[in-house]
C-alpha cells in the first residue's frame, strides 16, 4: 500500500517498539503493570541544560493493548510522510515476547498502514538499566526452530500491508552475526516463502556491531545503517571545552562520579550527524538511517549514553541529504531509508510528539522529505 500522502517514491520506514503495554514477564521481573513508561516518568536531568524527562503530549501514556492507539500512532506517522513501521519482533524458540499489539494489528486488519518486521536476536538481558550479564530469556539457535519460526511469520509477510520489494517480503535481523548456523537458517527461510507463494524474502542485516561485512557472506540482500552509529569516534562534549572540562575535573575527587557530563558518555548530535553523512559508500546494498535525538539516560542510572544539541533543524537537514543519497544510489522499490525511532522513548528517541518540541521533528522530517522528489 502506498502513502497516499507521499509526494515522492521514497518510503520513510520507523522502527516501532512494541513494549508499551503490561505482559507476564515483566510483572515477574520489574513488577506489576511495569511498563517503560515508568522509566521515562521518573527520568531527571543529569547535568545543567540536559533535557529530560521527554514526556509525550498528543498520545499520552498509551497502552499498546488498545487497537485505538495504533490506529491514531499510525494516522499521525503517515500525515507526515512515513511511509510504514518497521516493528521489533522477539521470538525465543517459540516463546514470545511483546507480541499482543502485532498479533492483534493481523487479527484486525487495523491500522491500515504499511509494516514490517525486524528480528530482535540478542538475549533478553538488564541492559536497559546496565546489567547486561544478566541474562533473562536466552537466545539459542537450532534450524528446526527456524523453520518453526518462518511458519510463525508467515501470515504477516502474507497480509496485503506488510512491505514488499518487487513482491518479496522485507524481513531485518538485528544481529545476523549471532546465528551460528546463519546460512542455513536463510536457505529454510527463503525456501519456505517460495513454498508460501512469494518469489523469495528480502533479507536485511542490521549493521549496528558487526561492521563493514558484506550482507551477501550470511545470504542476505541488503545491510541496514543503524543509527547513531557507535562505531565512529566522537570527541566527549565536557573535552569540547577543555578548561571548563579540566576544572570539572578538579572540583571534588569523586567528580567523575557526581557529575553527569563526566560519569556519561556525553556527546554533540552535530558531530554525529555530520560524520554520518559523510560516511563513504558501502560495496553492497546499504540502506541509510536517520535518528532525531538520542539520550537512554531514563533506562540507565550511570553511564548513560547522550547526544546534546539535536534540533528539528539539524535533523531536517539530515533527513534531506539521506533523501538525496536514498535517490542517488536506488531505485524502484528499494528507494528506501529508516528512523530510528518511532517511539524509543527511553531512549530519548523519538518521532511521536513531546512536551518540548511538539510536532517539529516530525515536521522537519515532512520538510525534509518534501525536498526530494524521487528521480524516475
Amino acid at each position: 500500500m502506498q502513502n497516499p500522502n507521499s509526494k515522492n517514491k521514497l518510503k520513510a520506514i520507523a522502527l516501532y517498539l512494541p513494549q508499551f503495554h503490561p505482559f507476564k514477564e515483566n510483572d515477574e521481573w520489574w513488577g506489576k503493570g511495569f511498563t517503560e513508561w515508568i522509566n521515562v516518568t521518573k527520568s531527571k536531568p543529569k547535568f545543567k541544560g540536559h533535557y529530560q524527562p521527554h514526556l509525550p503530549t498528543d498520545l499520552g501514556y498509551y497502552d499498546l493493548r488498545l487497537l485505538d492507539t495504533m490506529i491514531e500512532q499510525a494516522s499521525l506517522a503517515k500525515t507526515y510522510g512515513v511511509h510504514g513501521f518497521c516493528f521489533y519482533h522477539y521470538w525465543f524458540n517459540g516463546k514470545l515476547l511483546m507480541e499482543t499489539p502485532l498479533e492483534q494489528m493481523l487479527k484486525s486488519k487495523e491500522p491500515d498502514f504499511p509494516f514490517c518486521l525486524c528480528w530482535a536476536n540478542e538475549n533478553w538481558t538488564r541492559r536497559w538499566d546496565g546489567m547486561e550479564a544478566d541474562v533473562l530469556i536466552k537466545q539459542n539457535y537450532g534450524l528446526e526452530d527456524d523453520f518453526d519460526h518462518i511458519q510463525y511469520l508467515m501470515p504477516f509477510f502474507k497480509d496485503e500491508r506488510y512491505i514488499k520489494i518487487n513482491g518479496k517480503p522485507v524481513y531485518l535481523m538485528y544481529r545476523s552475526e549471532l546465528h551460528p548456523n546463519i546460512n542455513e537458517a536463510v536457505k529454510i527461510w527463503r525456501d519456505e516463502a517460495k513454498k508460501a507463494g512469494f518469489e523469495d524474502l528480502y533479507l536485511i542485516r542490521v549493521e549496528n556491531f558487526k561492521h563493514d561485512f558484506d550482507p551477501k557472506y550470511h545470504d542476505f540482500d541488503a545491510s541496514m545503517e543503524f543509527a547513531p552509529d557507535f562505531s565512529i569516534p566522537l570527541q566527549k562534549y565536557s573535552k569540547k571545552e577543555p578548561v571548563s572540562h579540566f576544572l570539572r575535573k578538579l572540583l571534588h575527587k569523586t567528580a567523575i562520579k557526581t557529575s553527569g557530563l563526566l560519569a556519561n558518555k556525553v556527546f554533540d548530535y552535530e558531530e554525529i550527524v555530520d560524520k554520518m553523512t559523510k560516511k563513504a559508500p558501502k560495496p553492497y546494498k546499504y540502506f541509510r538511517s536517520v535518528f532525531p535525538s538520542w539520550d537512554n539516560s531514563a533506562r540507565r542510572a550511570k553511564d548513560a549514553t547522550v547526544f546534546v544539541n539535536s534540533s528539528p533543524e539539524k535533523f531536517q537537514q539530515w533527513v534531506t541529504n539521506t533523501a538525496s543519497y536514498t535517490n542517488d544510489h536506488f531505485k524502484g522499490e528499494e528507494r528506501l531509508f529508516f528512523i530510528n525511532a518511532w517511539n524509543e522513548w527511553a531512549e530519548g528517541c523519538h518521532l511521536e510528539p513531546d512536551q518540548q518540541y511538539g510536532h517539529r521533528y516530525l515536521q522537519a522530517l515532512k520538510n525534509g522529505l518534501e525536498s526530494n522528489k524521487a528521480k524516475p
